[in-house]
């Protein structure tokens, strides 16, 4: 059974850094696409970043750029999203996400729990 499981949410100052974890199990890892996706109350769920089987990665809005990397551990089974420079308007619920190909234009297959990230100024 597919399974995802984010870690390494929390409570940080503006300005700090986060580094949250999606261990991924069920399924074979390497060969499929991974992305992150942040949830924040009365708005849609928007796409932070990709990342491609290969381990190339590509982020999204224009507001995360030079502030967000994506990677991937694929020995470990393990995505990653490491976060710099956080502001306050990136709090939200940060979702792990496996896609249904290796590539990032495929449909998400099956979501994590998410984990809450908020960033106090």
């Amino acid at each position: 059974q597919l399974q995802l499981v984010e870690s390494g949410g929390g409570l940080v100052q503006a300005g700090g850094s986060l580094r949250l974890s999606c261990a991924a199990s069920g399924f074979s890892f390497s060969t499929y696409a991974m992305s992150w996706y942040r949830q924040v109350p009365g708005k849609a769920r928007e796409l932070v970043a990709c990342i491609m089987y290969s381990g190339r990665g590509t982020n999204f809005p224009d507001s995360m750029k030079g502030r967000f990397t994506i990677s991937r551990d694929n020995a470990k089974n393990t995505a990653y999203l490491q976060m710099n420079s956080l502001k306050p308007e990136d709090t939200g619920i940060y979702i792990c996400a496996a896609l249904s190909n290796p590539d990032c234009s495929s449909a998400v297959r099956s979501w994590g729990q998410g984990t809450q990230v908020t960033v106090s100024s």
